[in-house]
This record gives C-alpha cells, structure tokens and sequence, in this order.
C-alpha cells in the first residue's frame, strides 16, 4: 500500500517512519531546503542556527519521544537539564529548576509574600498533571470520532480522571483566583512566561488541563540537542530512506486530488504523486485551499472555519556570538520578560544558546544564539510598516538580550532576523504562522481538530489538530494517524 506524507516537519516524519517500519511504500514530499519545519536548522558559513523549536521534551524514560525511537530501534542522544531555564524579569532573575522541591523552594525565595499560595497553587497543578499523563499515555484521540477513537479514550480512564472533569471549562486563570494569586502580579506574569511559550496563549484563557500538563511536564525532564532539535527530524527521514522509503526536498504540493479512489498530489512543476493515503502534515490554512471545492465541502465544517482563522507569527534572531562576551553562568536556555504583563512583540524573549564545544553549531570559541519572540501579523501587513516594524522590533530584542549577556553587541559576528514573511518563505507557513492555534477552551482537548477529514485515506497532522504545538503534540497527531492508517489497512484486508 502506498502512502504519501506532505511535509517533512518532525510529525510527517515520525508519521513516514512508523509506516515504512510496517512496510508501507511511503514517499514524502517536503517543500523547502530542510528537514524539521519549524523544528529545523539552516547555516550561514561555519554557524548552524535553529529555526525555531530548540529545548527538547519527551525524550525521558517513558517519554514519547522516546517511546517513538524505541520503537523504531532508534536511539537520539539528549542531555537532561537539572536547570531548565533562567527567567529574567525586571531586576529579578529567577532559575526554574526540574526538581520540584528545588523550583518551589527558589518560588519562596523569589515571591516570599505568596510562598504558601504558590505551593498549594502548584500542588493543584501537579496532581491534575499527573493524571493527565496517566490518561494520555496509551495516546487516545481528541476529539474522539470512530467507535475505536471512543473506545480507546474509555479504555484510557483512570480511577483518578473523574478529578479532572470539574477542570473541564476551567482556565488556569480560574486556578490562580482560586489559591488567591491573581493580585500577585509577579508571579502570574511568570506562568503566563511559561504558557506563552507551550500553549500560545496566558493565564486567562489557557484551558486549565492543558495549562497544568504544560507547567507539569517541564519537571518531567527537559532536554538539551548537540546541534539541535532538527536531529530528530534528520534522523526520521534517514530512517525512512533505510528502509526503503523515498523523501524528497523542494517538491511544493499545489493541489490534492481524489482520482479513481486514489489520492493525487501534484508539485509546483506538475508532477503527479499518487498513492492509497494522504497524509498532509499541514497547517490547516495551507491544506484546505488545496483541495478543489467539491472536495472542500466534503470537509467537516470546523476544519473549514478553523482554516480562515489566523495564528499567531514569530519575529526571531539569530547570533552568532564571540564566547568572550558571555558570561560563564550564562544558562543555555533563559526567558526575558518585560515589567508590563505583555508576551509578545518583544516584551517576551525565549533564549536558546548553544553550548559551549558543541560544535555542530559553532566553532571552538563561538557560540550560537536564537531569539524569538510572539508577534501579531498585522503589523507586517504592508512593506511600509514591515520594515519600519522590523528595524524597531531588532533594536527592542537587543536590549532584551543585554540583560542576559551585557555585552552582546560586542560580540556579534553574526545578526540576523527572521520576521513573519522570511518564516513563509523558508517554511512554507501561510503569512509566517507558527505555533497551532492557542490552548484554550475553544480550541483545545474536545474542541480541538481530528486527525480525519472525514475523507476516506486522507489525514491532517501537525499543529493544527489534537493535542496542538510542540514536538510533543505533533509527534503525537503523527503518532495518531500512522495508528488510524494501521487499524483501516487491517479493516481493508479483511473486506
């Protein structure tokens, strides 16, 4: 049976290589230069920069990274951080640590006049994610929609799950009122800090269930890459090739086609792909418009609505750095909040630096730094206020990093910027849109997008759909359809 993955982001990838492992003839289609989507690298001389995605999740014990390589007799080398990251805001500067002991002792040490809220806050938290985890670990799908899909989801219930159904409505937002820690401002600032970068949203629309997996799972191992995250998806993609699986680069999907029961997917030089499945690891903006309108209406009508709707952009900066000037306590990860409860346009940063020798990325005596920030594409709608925008938006980033690394401007040999139009260009997102849509109530856990499209042998995974953003997430919507695809061959079969 012949399949075709569109994309070659981290969940097309993970999505071609369990299929190829069951024999499946896959053949995947990626559009740019790069394996990994927003998860990928490029190079400028001797530096390598990660695009986007660069601290690793899931690759503990039992983690689904992990779980996924086991699987495919892979091993990836990661480095757990017992430091996750360092949280700048204000005169501030607050280490957030994988030990829970340790992070709710420095919590007292930071925030001393709400300590006993925050751990009766964080308390909450945990035991909620918890049983999140013990529900999610078999990988049920939400939305449910076959009987399989309803099956699997009960078959996950956990005598500790019903504890969740009054968290159902509720937004972390609601648990911060509830432990009276919506008035300390510092410390709400912090976790809208840490749900920004995991759910795209803060404290007062973040779905609570989701929210406490996020703030949960940082204390269940958080990971350095040497080189980067794109690894992962290099290795995906070699492992597909291995096994006789075909990928190819620079080959654009213009439109998707359903000719004689098979689909057809044709590139931007007219070459005509074919197979018995789908698979369009796609934002939902970029897939429907695919489709020829009788097909479109085929589509269940979320999916239809959901594709007009926008997401949010990133504005990044890439450096290449001197070591001299960064200081030897310099963490590898750190995040710079502003004093006002803003998260994007600069007044959040997320820092990923390179290690020091790791020399994948830089050589002995450099360093790499990615910076990124959250922006709303309005304000790059017109060339006028694109550039305007961007010189502003440098300059503001800049005095961000300072006050991780003083002395960042001298010692730059590298700048670089990565605004909403160069994301479209390098990874084919529609106007630069990264990230999925936010985790909120409306968009998450029973709201969120299935992997089926309610078209037979043809599948959505990536950010767009259930559980959401990070490699996490679309490693499981990838996850979700290789299972689908199984379980409907196997049903084909018997016919």
């Amino acid at each position: 049976m012949e399949i075709i993955v569109i994309g070659g982001g981290i969940s097309g990838l993970t999505t071609g290589a369990l299929l190829t492992k069951e024999g499946y003839r896959v053949t995947l289609l990626e559009a740019s230069n790069e394996w990994g989507g927003s998860a990928g690298k490029f190079s400028r001389g001797n530096y390598l920069f990660p695009v986007g995605a660069t601290m690793g999740m899931g690759f503990e014990e039992g983690g689904l990274h992990h779980r996924i390589f086991n699987e495919l007799g892979l091993s990836f080398p990661a480095i757990a951080m017992d430091e996750i990251m360092r949280v700048y805001h204000g005169s501030r500067v607050m280490p957030y640590y994988s030990d829970r002991n340790r992070h709710l002792s420095e919590c007292a040490i930071q925030f001393p006049d709400e300590a006993e809220k925050i751990v009766s806050f964080y308390q909450e938290i945990w035991k909620m994610g918890a049983e999140v985890r013990k529900l999610i670990d078999p990988l049920p799908v939400v939305p449910p929609v076959t009987f399989a899909e309803w099956r699997r989801l009960l078959l996950s219930l956990k005598p500790g799950t019903p504890l969740l159904l009054p968290y159902l409505r509720k937004t972390i937002g609601d648990l911060l009122k509830k432990h009276h820690l919506m008035e300390a401002t510092d410390f709400k600032h912090f976790i809208d800090g840490q749900l920004i970068d995991s759910m795209q949203t803060t404290s007062e629309n973040c779905s609570a269930l989701m929210g406490a997996l996020a703030l949960d799972i940082y204390h269940e191992g958080a990971y350095y890459t040497e080189g980067g995250l794109y690894r992962v998806a290099e290795i995906l993609q070699q492992y597909i090739e291995n096994n006789g699986g075909k990928t190819y680069r620079r080959k654009q999907v213009q439109t998707i086609r359903r000719e004689h029961n098979r689909w057809v997917a044709i590139d931007q030089k007219g070459e005509r792909w074919k197979a018995d499945h789908l698979v369009a690891n796609l934002p939902v903006q970029s897939f429907v418009p695919l489709l020829p309108e009788p097909l479109q209406k085929q589509l269940p009508s979320k999916l239809v609505k959901r594709s007009k709707h926008s997401q949010w952009g990133a504005f990044t900066m890439y450096l290449a750095l001197d070591e001299k000037v960064i200081p030897h306590y310099t963490p590898l990860f750190s995040q710079v909040l502003s004093t006002d409860g803003d998260m994007t346009e600069g007044n959040h940063l997320f820092l990923s630096l390179s290690k020091s020798n790791d020399l994948n990325r830089a050589p002995a005596g450099f360093r790499t730094l990615t910076v990124s920030t959250h922006t709303e594409l309005h304000h790059w709608d017109t060339k006028e206020k694109y550039d305007l925008y961007k010189q502003e938006l440098t300059e503001k980033m800049v005095i961000g990093i300072e006050r991780v690394i003083p002395n960042v401007r001298s010692g730059i040999e590298i700048q670089m910027t990565g605004a909403p139009r160069a994301w479209e260009r390098f990874t084919k997102r529609p106007k630069g849109m990264v990230g999925g849509f936010p985790q909120t109530n409306e968009y998450s856990l029973f709201n969120s997008l299935s992997h089926r499209t309610g078209l037979d042998g043809l599948w959505l995974c990536g950010d767009s759909v259930f559980p959401g953003a990070g490699t996490i997430g679309v490693s499981t919507s990838g996850y979700h359809v290789y299972r689908s695809i199984l379980k409907d061959s196997k049903k084909t079969k018997l016919i």
